[in-house]
């Protein structure tokens, strides 16, 4: 069957367009950390579990500002939200290739998180309120799919430019190649939205089960994904016989086909498979990630390089299905004038928690081995993609739209005619 083609405007184009740029600048900005910390070993003098905290300090600080910032941008300007966020980043970048201590650098890359708490939740409520719930996941997958290619293009800066020209500069390009797409931010339209009277309390939201159960799959999720990108160049420099160049470029590669060839395809399936379910796209997270996990042991397992390679391919081709079907879902679950918060109650959760992987793996490689540290965090991620049923369960006991959000009485419930 022949996939139908969607019918973006190009007003949803163009804003598309410029916050997947965003989200391009922004993780390339964060994944540009992880090639480079045999350079940052070496240089500072430090321990792996040390070098783990700077992508912990990162997002901690990034969820415990997501809150505030999600519930602000239900409230105000969404667009100047985003900009304050793209300047903080890139001076915080910036400030990161200039650090003279390791304890600097860990301030500066902390600071990063304040810029992504400023624009993600706002991002992500645009994109669902400008296009239709039919085509949620697909948009959210494209916004996804910046991200995504912006965290392989990271990783072969990193990996290019630590080595030619030392690990200062590295952060210093992406910190001043931020500040070009947020000026195009300012020139979006916000989507027409509700009143503001509707913006739900995070006490509310906390009485959704399925909201809270898809809290504790995300949790067990970003922990098990923060962890493998994280130590995923060490790893294979250190045990795989890769060097730093090979490892940046060839995960780099990886990334930039499996991962955008999987957001996209994932987005695509939910969105069809929500039209037949009431639970659809969440079906959809979790057997992408049950998939996804063999191959993840295969390429940890593996001595051979182009075995894991491949399985590096297959497992992230489905571990990316989740990153637009997750926000469609979230959205799904709560009303308009509430999705900014929603993210950011979300995120607040599962980085702070999350955050807590690349140090806890760190310190497992520092008294015993990484590949066991990173076999634990793929048992982790089955954890988060078997949690994904408990939603599934409450979606079918309660519906999308529960009776405990009194503000979606006003809003229409887009999966009436949908068969269960």
């Amino acid at each position: 069957m022949a996939i139908r083609s969607v019918p973006f405007s190009f007003a949803q184009v163009r804003l598309l367009a410029v916050l997947a740029l965003i989200n391009f600048v922004n993780f390339a900005d964060r994944q540009v950390l992880n090639p480079l910390v045999p350079l940052l070993r070496a240089h500072f003098n430090v321990t792996d579990t040390q070098l783990g905290s700077l992508q912990t300090g990162l997002l901690v600080v990034l969820a415990l500002l997501s809150i505030p910032s999600g519930y602000f941008a239900d409230r105000f300007s969404q667009p100047k939200i985003i900009v304050a966020g793209v300047l903080i980043w890139s001076l915080a970048s910036i400030a990161s290739g200039l650090a003279p201590t390791f304890a600097m650098l860990l301030m500066a890359r902390a600071m990063v998180g304040v810029g992504e708490a400023a624009y993600a939740p706002a991002a992500q409520s645009m994109i669902s309120d400008s296009f239709s719930f039919d085509n949620r996941a697909l948009a959210q997958s494209i916004f996804a799919s910046g991200m995504l290619l912006g965290g392989a293009a990271g990783l072969a800066l990193g990996g290019i430019m630590g080595i030619r020209h030392g690990w200062q500069h590295a952060f210093i390009v992406v910190g001043v190649a931020g500040l070009i797409p947020g000026l195009f931010t300012l020139k979006l339209k916000e989507p027409p939205r509700r009143p503001r009277s509707e913006a739900g309390s995070i006490r509310e939201l906390l009485r959704v089960p399925a909201y809270v159960a898809m809290i504790a799959a995300g949790t067990c999720i970003t922990f098990s994904s923060v962890s493998l990108v994280t130590w995923g160049v060490d790893y294979a420099m250190s045990y795989k016989d890769f060097s730093l160049r090979e490892a940046a470029v060839s995960l780099s590669i990886i990334a930039l086909l499996s991962l955008i060839l999987g957001a996209l395809t994932g987005g695509i399936v939910a969105d069809r498979l929500q039209k037949r379910l009431v639970y659809g796209r969440i079906i959809v997270i979790a057997l992408a990630f049950l998939v996804a996990a063999p191959f993840l042991l295969l390429a940890i397992q593996s001595d051979e390089k182009w075995v894991v390679l491949t399985g590096l391919f297959v497992a992230g081709f489905f571990m990316s299905w989740y990153h637009g079907p997750t926000t469609a879902v979230i959205h799904d679950l709560t009303p308009q004038r509430s999705h900014a918060t929603a993210i950011g109650v979300y995120m607040f959760v599962t980085q702070l928690l999350g955050a807590l992987g690349p140090q806890l793996i760190g310190r497992i490689s520092d008294n015993s081995d990484l590949q066991i540290g990173l076999q634990a965090a793929v048992a982790v991620m089955v954890m988060g993609s078997l949690l994904m049923l408990l939603v599934i369960h409450f979606v079918r006991r309660d519906g999308l739209h529960s009776s405990r959000l009194p503000a979606f009485r006003s809003e229409p419930d887009p999966t009436v005619h949908t068969p269960t």
